[in-house]
């Protein structure tokens, strides 16, 4: 069987020729969930969100970039997000955005695969490994060649220097020091 028009074979699976892809991000959601309380989850996001994939000719050879806009950072309660922007979380003024730069592709299996980057989060760079599937390859109906991802991985907080913090009476603290982040993202080929 060959592969559709775009695509090739690799690893049992139909993924993109080689080539640059720009994350659309009307299409990309940055999510996250961090404990409250002890007893509960906050979910947020950041609605804006951009960079660029670039498929190499040897798949695990291939590379993300990515900016999200601190600023953009919304769960829904306008007094938290206010909280998350101030020097004791994300210190927006001073870090206007987060990064991640993709410095290799390890584990590929089928559609899934580990990709291992730098992650900068005010002024702090940590090595983060995201667990990824590739969701797939289409043509939209205005005739752009589109790929969609999704990805998940946890950090510590405090080793982004983010260590802001209440105790609780009755023991722990106001906000975990773990945070869930899940990735949904769609990239499209530039000419």
């Amino acid at each position: 069987m060959t592969a559709p028009v775009g695509t090739r074979e690799f690893n049992g699976v139909n993924i993109p020729t080689p080539g640059k892809f720009d994350i659309d991000p009307a299409h990309t959601r940055v999510s996250f969930t961090a404990k409250h309380l002890m007893v509960s989850k906050v979910r947020g996001g950041f609605t804006k969100a951009g960079g660029t994939i670039v498929i190499a000719e040897d798949p695990l050879q291939s590379h993300v970039e990515v900016e999200i806009d601190a600023a953009s950072i919304d769960t829904g309660v306008a007094d938290r997000d206010g909280h998350l922007k101030s020097p004791d979380f994300l210190h927006v003024e001073q870090w206007p955005a987060l990064t991640f730069k993709s410095t290799r592709v390890v584990g590929f299996s089928g559609g899934e695969f580990k990709l291992v980057g730098d992650l900068t989060i005010r002024d702090v760079t940590r090595e983060v490994e995201l667990d990824v599937e590739f969701e797939g390859h289409a043509k939209s109906p205005w005739g752009q060649e589109v790929i969609g991802f999704s990805a998940t991985t946890e950090i510590d907080r405090e080793e982004f220097g983010i260590t802001w913090n209440q105790a609780l009476e009755t023991g722990g603290v106001l906000v975990g020091k773990k945070i869930k982040i899940e990735i949904g993202a769609e990239g499209v080929r530039q000419a």
